[in-house]
């Protein structure tokens, strides 16, 4: 009998044993893990808060496209990376629609800019035409891509440098008809911000995506 308590009492004790060894390994394991999450999230704060910033400056229901008519035909000055708003407010063709834009070689069916044209659009911003070879780019402020037209209204002479340029602005562009065709993000709502402050978009991008779009899209100037 005793040798029976004996050995029940050892096989307790080496169940409580196994018991704490256990639960010191799932104590250990959630240390690990909760110091793991912390460095993840402290190494990819940057792209998650940028994440939340472009969920909500770019929702995926489309909205009433508004745009601002022209107010200016000449003596219109460049801010920076933008356009002045007052000669260049954006302009898109009436039946752009996702279906359209989203096939492949769209923009080579719409796009119509002459010299003559560019050289309009020049004279609004009083720069020389034509500019030095990858100085500027006729940029359209709603790109073909997302339904702009060519109109002049959505005519610009971007520079590259300072940087951010026309090159970021392609990465924006880029970005965006990926976004739309994919349908996580409402073409009017692309259109709309885009001609109001593409460069709030860029500085809402993860640099990754950033890195990515430059790696696989080339830009050129024209």
């Amino acid at each position: 009998m005793k040798q029976k308590r004996k050995n029940s009492h050892e096989l307790g004790k080496s169940y409580m044993q196994l018991f704490v060894k256990n639960l010191l390994l799932v104590l250990l394991g959630s240390i690990i893990l909760g110091a793991l999450y912390g460095i993840y999230y402290s190494t990819h704060q940057v792209g998650i808060e940028k994440g939340k910033q472009l969920a909500a400056l770019l929702p995926s229901i489309e909205e009433p496209l508004h745009l601002d008519p022209v107010v200016k035909s000449e003596g219109c000055t460049i801010r920076g990376p933008l356009p002045d708003h007052d000669c260049t407010p954006g302009s898109v063709f009436a039946d752009a629609t996702k279906e359209k834009i989203c096939v492949d070689g769209y923009t080579k069916t719409v796009r119509n800019v002459s010299v003559s044209l560019k050289k309009k659009v020049y004279a609004k911003y009083g720069i020389p035409y034509p500019p030095a070879f990858g100085t500027y780019e006729t940029d359209h402020l709603i790109p073909l891509a997302l339904g702009g037209d060519n109109d002049v209204a959505n005519l610009f002479p971007e520079a590259a440098e300072p940087a951010p340029g026309f090159k970021e602005k392609d990465v924006v562009e880029n970005y965006l008809r990926q976004e739309v065709c994919s349908g996580r993000i409402a073409l009017s709502v692309a259109q709309e911000q885009i001609a109001n402050d593409w460069l709030l978009i860029y500085n809402s991008l993860n640099p990754e995506v950033i890195r990515e779009f430059k790696a696989r899209f080339r830009s050129w100037a024209d």
